[in-house]
């Protein structure tokens, strides 16, 4: 037994990869990178929309506007800055059509905050899955080779040890590429529920300040 087979069977699969398992570990490091960077920022943009809500909507009923402003200028994340592009158009007394506009307006600026580079999840995984199948067949091509200059009693060894290295590649891809697809789900589903709460808290702010512009005060 050779040095290479007491080493872990995770660091043994790795070396017998070949040179694509590294390009392979780099988008898995890449990846591993924006997951945490995108877990990180969602976790930092979200707040209580039920706590937000019934203070702010409190204001707004007490005609309150510029208690309202300080407190989304104190709480900085899509939603309240959503909320805050339509309360600067309320002080400004522009009309109902006006104020929906800028708070839509606000949504299209806070979205691409919410996705980041969520996107490139998806390419990771995709290059990942690529990136295995070349290694795979590179070394099925390097496996062919040496059994075609193999003795008959070592042919059937060589072609099974070449299969099996040559088939890390393709596991190794898998695993990056199935960690990122479920990432990349996960995040695209908290994005679109963040939006949609977007555009919800939005249309309760424009409907209660529609009934109540009388108690607004300047």
């Amino acid at each position: 037994m050779n040095q290479v087979d007491n080493l872990p069977f995770i660091q043994k699969a790795f070396n017998d990869g070949g040179p694509v398992m590294y390009v392979i570990a780099l988008i898995g490091i890449l990846s591993i990178m924006l997951i945490v960077e995108r877990w990180l920022a969602l976790s930092a943009a979200r707040i209580n929309r039920r706590e937000f809500n019934e203070n702010i909507f409190g204001m707004i009923l007490k005609g309150d506007l510029k208690q309202a402003l300080a407190f989304c200028d104190a709480r900085p994340a899509p939603m309240t800055n959503t909320i805050k592009a339509g309360l600067v158009a309320v002080l400004n007394k522009r009309p109902d059509e006006e104020v929906q506009v800028a708070m839509d307006a606000a949504v299209l600026r806070e979205t691409p905050k919410l996705e980041g580079w969520t996107p490139f999840l998806a390419v990771f995984g995709n290059v990942a899955v690529l990136a295995g199948l070349l290694g795979t067949i590179a070394g099925m091509i390097r496996s062919f080779g040496a059994v075609a200059n193999a003795d008959n009693a070592t042919k059937a060894a060589e072609l099974s040890n070449g299969i099996s290295h040559a088939l890390n590649c393709t596991a190794f891809g898998l695993i990056v590429s199935i960690i990122c697809i479920i990432a990349y789900a996960y995040y695209q589903m908290q994005i679109q529920r963040s939006e949609n709460e977007l555009m919800e808290s939005s249309m309760q702010m424009l409907n209660l300040v529609a009934a109540n512009r009388e108690k607004i005060r300047d």
